[in-house]
């Protein structure tokens, strides 16, 4: 695969995008539960890069992202996944959930000085591509508007896409992988459910399944 440059990891396949859901999936909070914009930051060590701003505070509530959620980032960072982009695939409920969604990615670090917002931006040349909210042309089903949106912005298809939410209000997984088929190989993007928001077992299980999809689909 062309994918695979890195001398390290020329044998294992990565997903062209890797998308992530944001409420109990990539970070610990429901958005639409928040009562105001972050401004506080919670200062902590980050998997021992260093210092940096480990949580936000929403009033009394402490937005953090999950252990799978920073290794995965920070392993992004290193420039560990060759031929990989990231972003975002989220229905928050209402504007201001957005809001205050899109303000926590601008503050929380997955290295000292370099946000989740950073890491998005980077990948795609400052454009944004990540689907957040379900104001139209956005709804609650993420396989008819977020993910073709995602596809039509990102140019991936969607067999080479790799998909984690937790899936607790709503089987978003089952509905994305069977509702966003590609007509050639008729498959959709490898999904992992994360019930209990993204664990690092979750993250390395959701490489290894799409490294297997991959491996079948070019048999």
């Amino acid at each position: 695969s062309s994918q695979s440059t890195s001398t390290t990891t020329s044998t294992f396949v990565f997903p062209e995008l890797c998308v992530f859901d944001l409420d109990a999936c990539l970070w610990d909070q429901e958005m639409y539960a928040m009562p105001a914009l972050p401004s506080k930051t919670v200062i902590g060590d980050l998997n021992g890069r260093g210092n940096g701003v480990t949580g936000v505070m929403s009033g009394s509530n402490k937005i953090s992202l999950y252990p799978g959620s920073l290794l995965a980032l920070q392993n992004h960072a290193n420039g560990e996944h060759p031929g990989m982009k990231i972003a975002l695939a989220s229905s928050a409920d209402t504007p201001f959930a957005e809001q205050i969604g899109r303000a926590s990615l601008k503050m929380l670090e997955v290295i000292p000085g370099i946000t989740v917002w950073d890491l998005l931006m980077k990948d795609w040349d400052d454009v944004d591509v990540n689907q957040i909210g379900r104001q139209p042309p956005l709804s609650s089903n993420k396989a008819k508007s977020h993910f073709p949106r995602l596809k039509d912005a990102t140019g991936v298809r969607f067999d080479r896409m790799l998909f984690f939410d937790d899936c607790l209000w709503g089987d978003h997984c089952t509905m994305v992988a069977l509702g966003c088929r590609e007509g050639d190989s008729g498959v959709g993007p490898c999904t992992v459910r994360t019930p209990s928001g993204l664990r690092v077992k979750d993250w390395e299980n959701g490489l290894q399944s799409y490294a297997s999809q991959f491996k079948k689909l070019n048999a």
